[in-house]
């Protein structure tokens, strides 16, 4: 497993914490960087200064042949002639050679040697920094080295590393465990919205997240989205109950009496005529099922998606696209079916108006009214539509006694159908799905008793 694919399978909060750490180790490195190298080009171009200086006052006597000036107790002297012999030296190093072959060589050609004797890590005793250079002194080449004890910089400098260390720790684990503080309180909703889920997945009804109310931030917008998809998963759970509830509930009649008539026609010998009524009674029963199970699988697609497409159609094509199959039915019934528009009489007043509906939905809900208010009314049907603004007013009205009073509540229930009506047609979903429609298109349906007659209404954006 590589290291990417391990530290995917770390949880969040590690991950953030390690990546606060590493963040924090390389700016604590580098701010630790920064002040040790200032720190020690200070104390270095003090020690430069200490050793120009001795240099200077050494080059001074070697070449007056005068004594070793005595320097401060910091500093060392040393005359070498040009084969690295030792001629004068301070008390201090005596007989001890301070350059190596090699730096004798290449002061002896002209070149000054600068270097430190000894290292700051592991600590070593004794450590300098000296300088060597060629001297001329009465006519005889001589090397002058000079050089300063790094005692006290080197002391400094380790001193320095160690506070370094020790506060960049300090840092970094205060940094890690604000960073762990801070990454658990930031993911401690999720976890709660978590354990809310897994309650709804485990089957506790209508449990939603607890967002705060006063905060906006991306959190709470996770939650409310949430609690969103907890609603749709909601509704479709109760839609999915519901039609499965209804289906079976209204599928159970037309089926019983499907059995009934045919175990009578089995029950003993029947004529060409009887067995062609019961099988009319029959097909009679296999269309309504067929008209039911379109009417709930239209509803439930409508129900499920909420989803319409609209289109600029003229309002006097779509109505009359809606009218045009119920004028046989009105006329063999000797109804009046009629299309109005703001009083006018007729379609002309909207000739030129359109409106942006979905007609597949539309046409087919208006349909249902009209076929509620010729089966169900009496007297005269008409439909009546008006744009204002941008508003659509469909409104389809008859003139029989209307509805009952206690049926209006309950109006756009699937199934519901007035008790004078429950032995005729008709499955009870016409509003339903005529409500449905104007839902979907943001709009709103009512229905009402005129005093001379029942109406349903539509009100959608246009």
């Amino acid at each position: 497993m590589s290291l990417r694919e391990g530290l995917r399978r770390l949880p969040v909060v590690t991950r953030l914490v390690l990546a606060v750490a590493v963040t924090m180790s390389l700016v604590l490195t580098g701010t630790a960087a920064l002040v040790y190298w200032r720190v020690k080009t200070a104390l270095d171009q003090q020690l430069n200064d200490d050793l120009t200086t001795c240099q200077r006052s050494l080059d001074q006597a070697v070449r007056a042949r005068a004594p070793l000036p005595p320097g401060s107790s910091g500093s060392l002297q040393q005359v070498l002639d040009a084969h690295g012999r030792v001629l004068h030296s301070s008390d201090t190093v005596r007989r001890r050679r301070l350059l190596t072959p090699a730096d004798v060589n290449a002061v002896a050609h002209g070149a000054t040697v600068r270097r430190d004797v000894g290292s700051l890590l592991p600590v070593t005793a004794d450590t300098l920094r000296l300088q060597a250079k060629r001297v001329t002194a009465g006519g005889q080449p001589r090397i002058a080295v000079a050089a300063v004890r790094r005692g006290h910089r080197d002391e400094a400098l380790r001193e320095l590393l160690a506070q370094l260390a020790f506060a960049s720790a300090l840092t970094l684990i205060a940094a890690s465990y604000v960073g762990y503080r801070t990454a658990r309180a930031a993911l401690r909703p999720v976890e709660r919205y978590r354990r809310g889920a897994a309650t709804l997945a485990d089957g506790a009804p209508h449990t939603r997240l607890d967002v705060p109310a006063d905060r906006h931030d991306e959190i709470t917008r996770l939650g409310h989205t949430l609690n969103h998809m907890l609603d749709r998963l909601e509704a479709a759970a109760e839609r999915e109950r519901r039609f499965v509830a209804d289906a079976s509930h209204e599928l159970r009649t037309p089926l019983t009496l499907m059995r009934a008539e045919l175990d009578v026609a089995l029950h003993r010998p029947r004529s060409a005529a009887e067995l062609t009524d019961t099988l009319r009674s029959v097909d009679s029963e296999v269309q309504r099922l067929i008209d039911l199970s379109n009417a709930l699988l239209e509803l439930e697609e409508l129900g499920s998606s909420g989803h319409i497409t609209r289109s600029r159609v003229l309002l006097a094509d779509l109505v009359e696209a809606a009218v045009a199959p119920h004028r046989h039915t009105a006329e063999r019934a000797g109804r009046v079916l009629s299309a109005e528009t703001d009083g006018t009489g007729g379609m002309a007043g909207v000739a030129g108006v359109a409106v942006d509906a979905d007609v597949r939905w539309l046409v087919p809900a208006i349909g249902n009214l009209l076929d509620n208010a010729l089966r169900h009314g009496e007297g005269p049907v008409r439909v009546t539509a008006a744009v204002a603004g941008s508003r659509l007013r469909l409104c389809v009205s008859d003139g029989g006694p209307g509805f009952p009073e206690e049926f209006l509540p309950r109006a756009f229930d699937r199934f519901a159908r007035a008790e004078a009506s429950r032995t005729g047609e008709g499955s009870g979903l016409g509003l339903a799905f005529a409500h449905a429609v104007a839902t979907a298109h943001g709009g709103t349906a009512r229905v009402e008793n005129t005093g001379h007659g029942s109406a349903v209404t539509l009100d959608l954006p246009c």
